[in-house]
């Protein structure tokens, strides 16, 4: 893996992670942002396609009242097509409850199979022009979208 390959992993990994933080700790209010203007983002229920899409689903899920969750990011893949295209390919592990925290601790409800398809945009900015999570394994409670 060359220097550039790697640091476009370490970039990939932080939108990631900036993606993931602004979903668990601010009800996903800038989560649209990291997609591309037509981006598509399809959970295990549906595709949104466009930001404003993205970001109604989250500013949907937070008027349903408080919830506490968590994403956790495992085995992150990533290859490079070129310097602005590179695919993302990783396991997600989701704990997510209704409520206020402290929660009991239950299962995870699920455990997908997550591949993004990342641009670099002409601002320089890596962003996801798709995201598609596809469940390997779920709780026996329902996810929220």
């Amino acid at each position: 893996m060359t220097y550039d390959a790697l640091r476009i992993r370490q970039e990939l990994e932080m939108l990631n992670i900036a993606f993931w933080r602004d979903v668990d700790s601010n009800w996903g209010r800038e989560a649209h942002e990291h997609f591309t203007e037509d981006g598509v983002y399809t959970t295990s229920h549906k595709a949104r396609v466009g930001r404003e899409a993205i970001r109604g689903f989250y500013a949907e899920r937070e008027g349903r009242g408080e919830r506490v969750a968590r994403h956790l990011i495992h085995n992150f893949h990533v290859i490079v097509r070129d310097a602005d295209h590179a695919t993302a390919e990783w396991t997600m592990c989701l704990y997510a409850e209704d409520g206020v925290a402290p929660l009991m601790s239950e299962p995870p409800i699920l455990i997908g199979a997550v591949t993004d398809e990342c641009v670099r945009g002409a601002d320089g900015r890596w962003r996801y022009a798709s995201r598609t999570t596809r469940p390997l394994f779920k709780g026996s409670r329902p996810t929220s979208g």
